[in-house]
């Protein structure tokens, strides 16, 4: 089993090849069914009190997980097929949002970084 961000990738790709799924993997379509998939944790989260989101029971708990692991499968593609390297990609936003969302102003709040 993967355990690594690197491994998942690699056990994503070897999937899709094996599949000769590549040919319809292109960013607009991988967007779409992460967006679809994304959807899909929505819905379990649809109509529950702030309370009930953070206590699911298993089964809810279990179907989640499935969900978000889709979304992930495809978000990985996605940045597979465009060449771009998430662990990167996620350090430099973190870098920019430290800097949009200073903890001296913004500690506390939910504020967006224009509003202060």
């Amino acid at each position: 089993m993967a355990d690594s961000l690197n491994a998942l990738k690699a056990r994503v790709n070897n999937f899709v090849a094996e599949r000769d799924w590549a040919q319809f993997h292109s960013p607009k379509n991988l967007a779409m069914a992460m967006i679809v998939e994304a959807g899909e944790v929505v819905e379990h989260f649809q109509w529950m009190t702030e309370q009930e989101s953070r206590n699911l029971d298993a089964q809810t708990k279990e179907q989640v997980g499935q969900e978000l692991s889709d979304t992930l499968v495809y978000l990985l593609r996605i940045a597979e097929v465009c060449g771009i390297d998430l662990i990167e990609a996620a350090n430099k936003k973190i870098d920019l949002n430290a800097q949009k969302y200073p903890v001296e102003k913004c500690k506390g709040s939910n504020a967006k970084y224009t509003r202060y």
